[in-house]
């Protein structure tokens, strides 16, 4: 057992030894890119909102994503100062068409069920296809695609 063991560390030395002095080529993450999300938007419910978008405003509740890879999970999003919300997924799949929801209770007087479909950024990149998405309905969202290197493509 011990000589296999040997032969199998050799083996692996030898083929290491073999690169270009030890750089490898750069390959897709197997869970996915990193992508920041940013929503620019008041980070409190406005006072103004009139009573009959109550039920919206309830329903939306914190402001949060629902990533389309995520099954449209709901994900609370992090309050950054008075106009900023952020949240970042390291599993993003690469090279495929993706969507995501940001529901927040402040959009409820313009859309019924609170969905964002402005104001929205994937590492740094303003989205701005807005797309059908499943929740209440369907509720209007926001897709975009990710490359290898981050970089995104509304």
């Amino acid at each position: 057992m011990r000589i296999w063991a040997a032969v199998i560390v050799v083996t692996a030395a030898a083929f290491m030894a073999c690169g270009d002095g030890g750089t490898s080529p750069t390959s897709p993450s197997a869970t996915g890119a990193t992508v920041a999300f940013d929503y620019r938007a008041s980070t409190s419910i406005s006072p103004d909102l009139p009573p009959s978008t109550q039920a919206c405003v309830n329903g939306a509740g914190r402001t949060h994503i629902h990533p389309s890879w995520r099954d449209f999970t709901r994900i609370d999003m992090q309050s950054v100062g008075t106009d900023l919300w952020q949240i970042t997924f390291t599993d993003v799949p690469i090279g495929v068409r993706l969507s995501i929801r940001v529901s927040d209770p402040n959009v409820c007087a313009e859309n019924a069920t609170g969905a964002a479909t402005r104001d929205v950024f994937a590492n740094d990149v303003q989205l701005v296809d807005v797309v059908p998405t499943p929740g209440t309905g369907t509720e209007p969202g926001l897709a975009f695609t990710v490359g290898a290197d981050g970089r995104v493509t509304p």
